[in-house]
């Protein structure tokens, strides 16, 4: 059994300041990336504790390199570094029986901690067939081409909240909650670890209800720039549509071709 984990780090407990804990140059920087690397490896062993005989951890977060390999489970592999063709997503493939996004964050726009989707500078919204969507979703889209379910999602209780809304046979382990964007009531790395652990070996007991999220064909990305300018910028993808000032779409008829133009767009905003 091959489990696939996407890591991020807005999600990790402890994790709270925009640079202090997210960059590289931020001052509590390595002290974060040890953090997710604890949250990692107790999902890694969740996974062997409930019988995979192969994990693969993607490093979801910004220039992708936070982990820390040496520290890693060496029964586990790393995907590391960035630029990848399927980002967040590097390593989802059909082999895999399921999916566990770690370390996530809720959407722009909501009271969670450290909140955004995908670019915090340039994105405010975006849309999969007219439903608002975070990481999350968009992630949870592409699993579901492969036609692998998203069992587990970690981070606080918001990202818990979202996850369970678009997919209801998901287990959640909040290991936070928000006060505000950049403020929350943590729990202590031992506790984190050990209910990520305990709900990571618990979503894959009950795999065969989980179902993996297909939308349906074919597939618009909307997104909703934070300016015009960026919006001009994105509608220079081929065969996408400038909305409005500041709303750009693009419809393919496979969700991976979709989410292709999605991070071409995305990049050519900027």
């Amino acid at each position: 059994m091959k489990i696939f984990i996407s890591c991020d780090i807005e999600g990790i407990s402890g994790v709270v300041a925009s640079g202090v804990h997210t960059s590289p140059d931020g001052k509590d920087y390595e002290r974060a990336r040890s953090l997710m690397t604890g949250e990692a490896n107790a999902a890694i062993e969740g996974a062997l504790n409930a019988g995979a005989t192969c994990v693969v951890v993607n490093d979801s977060h910004g220039p992708m390199t936070n982990l820390l390999i040496e520290k890693i489970n060496p029964l586990a592999t790393l995907i590391t570094g960035s630029p990848k063709p399927l980002s967040m997503m590097q390593g989802i493939g059909k082999d895999c029986a399921a999916a566990i996004f770690l370390g996530y964050h809720a959407r722009m726009g909501t009271p969670g901690v450290l909140s955004h989707t995908i670019s915090g500078a340039s994105v405010a919204n975006v849309w999969v067939n007219d439903m608002i969507v975070g990481e999350t979703g968009i992630n949870a889209g592409l699993a579901g081409y492969f036609g692998v379910p998203v069992v587990l999602v970690c981070g606080d209780d918001i990202v818990s909240r979202e996850a369970k809304e678009l997919l209801p046979h998901v287990r959640t382990a909040t290991v936070k909650t928000a006060i505000t964007r950049q403020s929350a009531l943590c729990l202590p790395p031992e506790r984190a670890q050990a209910l990520i652990r305990q709900e990571t070996e618990q979503a894959l007991a009950s795999l065969d209800s989980a179902r993996p999220w297909i939308p349906d064909s074919p597939v618009t990305f909307k997104i909703e720039f934070k300016d015009s300018g960026l919006a001009e910028n994105a509608s220079r993808m081929p065969y996408s549509k400038l909305l409005d000032a500041k709303t750009v779409a693009f419809s393919a008829d496979d969700y991976l071709t979709a989410f292709q133009g999605l991070q071409a767009m995305i990049a050519l905003a900027r």
